[in-house]
């Protein structure tokens, strides 16, 4: 490349002011970057850079949770079924029973 340099050098305090601008709580990256005449993209590759340079996740907010608890039915279960062996042993599962241990316990029963 010849002729003057078309690439911005920006001073690592010129830097860091522009990143801490971004970081505000009500910030708009773009915004940031279009008031200081930089690329978005560059200003995610800073932010991204202060980032890991302070350690990784930066500040972490934690939001209120409400934990209900469960609504427990009245009646029977759905998806309830009854199956009756040959020998008249009756098994009774429902909905949430897991495949592989009815399997085995079927193939128990059977003999």
């Amino acid at each position: 490349m010849t002729g003057a340099e078309r690439r911005r050098r920006w001073a690592p305090a010129e830097k860091a002011r522009i990143v801490a601008e971004s970081f505000a709580p009500d910030a708009i990256v773009a915004d940031v970057a279009r008031r200081h005449d930089v690329h978005a993209n560059l200003l995610h590759l800073w932010r991204r850079q202060a980032r890991l340079a302070t350690g990784g996740a930066g500040r972490v907010n934690f939001l209120p949770v409400t934990v209900e608890p469960q609504k427990r039915s009245s009646g029977p279960s759905g998806g309830a079924i009854e199956i009756e062996l040959d020998d008249g042993v009756r098994v009774r599962v429902d909905a949430a029973v897991d495949e592989a241990a009815l399997g085995r316990v079927l193939r128990a029963l059977g003999r």
